[in-house]
């Protein structure tokens, strides 16, 4: 099984400091790979996400690129009906090449109605938009030049150049449990859920698997620890395996940057030999 560590860049535990830190410490640790989740703007007092401070992901992992030489670079997740998908795509691409081929894109379709208000994007078209952006980025990344017809998102792309180009493919995994989610997973790279117990996760790999067999198809799922007892999360994360989950991104629950480093070296000795 792989594994990943999240990046401390939400809450009082983030700076500048503290995100490359975390991410050399990653690297050294042996860690696969590194990430970010979004939030753009969220509701004053809202009960999640417990901070509004949220360092933006593609900028976070873009320095945490540039002081890392090793570690993949994952999105968890980005909410791509929120954004444009034309600038982001060059971001994403931008990113590819300056990391030289360690994106992951890590993607879903948000539930934050108010937030999709806040930024102009209507909140029940999400699943479309979400559909065509990835549809419209992948043809940008590939063709040269490149014609694209539009239906839910606001562009006119007809005879068009964006370069450079990823300098490797840019691997999708799809987040969210519903039927849906699992049904766009299926037609992408991998599949990217979130706190779902080892015994959770074995029907839905089942699933997953039916519709995509290749090993090449990656099953990821996002956990949370709180530093408890190792031999606890050496269980836990020997479950996770034995249900078929290839990779494991780990989020520790510490607030500060001190307590959250210390977490990792403990989720670091915990790991499958």
């Amino acid at each position: 099984m792989q594994f990943g560590i999240h990046l401390p860049h939400i809450g009082r535990k983030a700076g500048p400091a503290s995100i490359r830190a975390a991410a050399q410490q990653a690297e050294a640790l042996g860690f696969d790979d590194v990430w970010a989740s979004e939030h753009i703007i969220v509701p004053a007092g809202a009960p999640y996400p417990p901070s509004p401070l949220f360092y933006e992901p593609v900028l976070t992992l873009t320095w945490a690129a540039a002081c890392t030489r090793r570690v993949r670079l994952g999105t968890s997740v980005l909410v791509l009906p929120m954004r444009h998908p034309l600038p982001l795509a060059k971001e994403l691409a931008t990113l590819q090449n300056l990391s030289e081929g360690r994106l992951i894109l890590g993607a879903g379709v948000g539930w934050m109605a108010a937030e999709f208000a806040a930024l102009g994007v209507p909140f029940h078209e999400r699943g479309r938009r979400m559909d065509e952006g990835l549809a419209l980025m992948r043809a940008v990344w590939t063709e040269d030049p490149v014609s694209f017809p539009t239906r839910h998102i606001a562009a006119e792309v007809q005879n068009m150049r964006m370069q450079p180009l990823p300098c490797a493919p840019i691997p999708v995994w799809i987040g969210g449990g519903s039927d849906a989610a699992i049904a766009r997973a299926a037609r992408h790279d991998g599949w990217h859920g979130s706190r779902v117990t080892p015994e959770q996760a074995a029907p839905l790999v089942a699933r997953l698997r039916a519709l995509r067999p290749e090993p090449g198809f990656t099953i990821s799922l996002r956990t949370r620890w709180n530093a408890g007892d190792p031999s606890e999360a050496a269980a836990r994360f020997a479950a996770y395996a034995e249900a078929g989950v290839q990779h494991l991104l780990v989020e520790p629950e510490e607030r500060e940057a001190e307590s959250w480093m210390r977490a990792v070296e403990a989720v670091a000795r915990a790991r499958p030999a």
